[in-house]
């Protein structure tokens, strides 16, 4: 008898080997309809497959965990189909689910234009309806080879003969079409459904590789309903009105240009912006036991090629030659981690001087490929709230809690409550031994345990010196964005010597947690200014207020309460244009200044001021003593609040 455990320990016999199928029918006619594939040791599998011996099987249906990257895959896969039958010629190469969607490379002489999207989407609709059965066929890579050849498919023919020939080829047929995958599928095209939309075409190289023929790639996105896809529609958007570099223009916070790529130009206002982050997080970092640290910008090459760094991250690196005859090396820092034990290892430590905790605002720089640049969300140069805390392994889990805590307040006070928390354990390229990094994840994983958090494994995605917590914020519109770690390190000590004496009077290495809250200051700031859209709460604005006069003999009036606005802390501007008022108003509205205070004679002669909030409609006249007062105590930071 064969024996498969359901999720919920139900158990089911069958006299023999069982499909994926058969064993959702045997459950009952719902699940069976319901049905997209099975998943067991971990993996999600065609509905077709048999198992042979006993197991824990779930069934995958579309509110499955895994079942997105099922239809996103399978989507691609009928895109390709249905441009195949449109475009008569055109030549398939490779097309993946993607963390929203998906994409597939084709080769065809004439552009795809967004017109032609209509009529794919439409051809897709087409093939869904005919419901073609998806059957998984293994071959021999010779067969294969010829097979691609037979229908033209150059690109395939060449990937399928580089692969060795005792390795197990598999073809995917739906309907009269098929292609090279792994798997898994659907068991047939009706059951993708008709939540789909193709986005945007792009170009890309065969095998990446510029010196190769050039392809077209078409993107689109595929969610398991009608109402996913509206609201990813609609967080499309929503997100366009928010981007971080338009509004950046609008405010007139910073721009960008060629001859710094990857670099940013603050203007006055994003400047005082930045400058509030850094202060705010540096009266925090005081009130929780940090000293702040400068390390230097520059070190020679041999000082990164004992921390690691050169081996993992030299093409990320920026590199200058100290010499005439190119014999010596020095490089930009891409991290402020080595610097900080340079400073540990400066004088005796004892265990009673730990933990020790160095903070910095450091700037670093990392050779980005242009084509991955963002914004300031992602950029060559840039500065990390980065801080080390060197602790005894008995005091990680204290630290760890300390620092938990801290981040969340610190979120909180910006307006993220939804914070996620995600587990990355070691990554193929690594340093240190498998029993230190046994070491190393058991301990923050006891740690993250012990602090009340929650989280989900992210394999293989640790820092080459130790494994990490990621802090994941969810942004007013659903988007999610990676920002805090917190990385625990038993590599790097050892690799830069750095000791302190424990109670036995003997040497030992201290145990190095790497963390940071913001992440980049650069990329916080656009986080901020696409969750807030640019309307920041008046704390956290670069600019508070701005006093306009109706007519020009109020400007001395509107100038002398700007001044009393700045003594009561708030950063106000006056505008005394000769322009109308209603024009004065609509251009502030749109830098998304949150108070615009507007006076004319009567507010003269009455001692008032008419005060105007960003988004709301009309204005409120109040006396000038009340609205400063308000004002002042609305514009404190959370820091100075009771």
């Amino acid at each position: 008898m064969l024996t498969i455990t359901l999720p919920d320990g139900a158990k089911r016999e069958f006299p023999g080997p069982v499909s994926g199928a058969e064993l959702a029918a045997a459950i009952g006619p719902g699940l069976a309809k319901a049905a997209l594939a099975i998943k067991f040791d971990g993996k999600v599998r065609d509905l077709a497959t048999v198992m042979t011996t006993d197991a824990k099987v779930e069934i995958v249906t579309r509110t499955h965990p895994d079942a997105l990257d099922l239809i996103r895959h399978d989507a691609a896969h009928v895109m390709a189909e249905a441009v195949q039958e449109l475009f008569p010629g055109t030549q398939i190469t490779f097309g993946p689910a993607t963390e929203n969607g998906y994409y597939y490379d084709f080769h065809r002489a004439q552009p795809f234009s967004p017109e032609d999207f209509a009529a794919i989407e439409q051809r897709m609709k087409e093939i869904v309806d005919r419901d073609e059965k998806i059957t998984r066929e293994v071959v021999s890579r010779d067969e294969a080879v010829r097979r691609f050849k037979a229908l033209g498919e150059s690109f395939k023919a060449e990937w399928v003969a580089s692969i060795p020939a005792d390795e197990e080829i598999s073809l995917y047929h739906q309907g009269k079409w098929f292609d090279l995958c792994t798997g898994p599928h659907l068991p047939s095209t009706g059951k993708l459904g008709k939540a789909f939309k193709i986005m945007k075409v792009a170009g890309a190289y065969w095998r990446g590789d510029a010196n190769n023929p050039q392809l077209q790639r078409v993107y689109g996105t595929a969610w398991a309903d009608e109402k996913q896809l509206s609201a990813y529609l609609h967080q499309l958007e929503e997100a366009e009105k928010r981007d971080h570099r338009r509004l950046g223009r609008e405010m007139d916070l910073f721009h960008q240009q060629e001859e710094a790529v990857g670099s940013i130009f603050w203007h006055p206002r994003g400047w005082r912006l930045y400058r509030k982050l850094e202060s705010y997080i540096r009266r925090r970092l005081e009130q929780n036991g940090y000293e702040e640290v400068k390390t230097p910008q520059i070190l020679d090459r041999s000082f990164w090629e004992k921390s690691g760094h050169w081996e993992k991250f030299r093409e990320a690196m920026f590199v200058i030659d100290d010499d005439e005859d190119n014999t010596k090396q020095l490089a930009l820092k891409p991290m402020n981690c080595p610097g900080h034990v340079q400073i540990f290892r400066q004088g005796l430590k004892s265990y009673r001087d730990l933990p020790i905790r160095l903070a910095e605002f450091g700037a670093c720089h990392r050779n980005e490929p242009s084509g991955a640049l963002h914004g300031i969300m992602r950029v060559r140069a840039f500065t990390q709230d980065d801080a080390h805390i060197f602790c005894t392994e008995d005091q990680i889990v204290d630290e760890t809690k300390a620092f938990c805590d801290f981040l969340l307040s610190v979120y909180k006070d910006f307006g993220f409550e939804d914070v996620k928390v995600k587990f990355s354990d070691r990554p193929e390229k690594r340093a240190g031994s498998d029993a230190i990094w046994d070491k190393a994840e058991e301990a923050l994983k006891t740690a993250t345990t012990a602090a009340g958090l929650d989280y989900t494994l992210n394999p293989g995605e640790g820092a080459f010196y130790g494994p990490k917590l990621e802090f994941v914020l969810r942004d007013t519109i659903g988007r999610d964005w990676q920002c805090g770690t917190l990385q625990c390190d038993f590599v790097l000590p050892e690799r830069l010597d750095a000791t302190y004496i424990g109670e036995d009077g003997q040497k030992h290495r201290p145990v190095m947690l790497h963390r940071a809250i913001f992440g980049s200051l650069e990329r916080f700031v656009g986080i901020l200014i696409e969750h807030h859209a640019g309307k920041f709460p008046l704390w956290l604005a670069p600019t508070q207020a701005v006093v306009c006069s109706i007519v020009s003999d109020c400007n001395p009036y509107a100038e002398a309460i700007v001044a009393k606005l700045r003594a009561a802390g708030l950063v106000a501007e006056f505008d005394g244009r000769n322009e109308k008022i209603n024009y004065k108003v609509r251009e502030h509205s749109l830098a998304k200044i949150p108070i615009i205070i507007a006076v004319g004679k009567r507010d003269e002669e009455a001692g008032t001021v008419a005060v105007r909030r960003l988004g709301e409609e009309g204005q409120k006249t109040l006396p000038l003593a009340e609205a400063i007062a308000l004002l002042a105590e609305e514009a404190r930071s959370p820091l100075d609040r009771s």
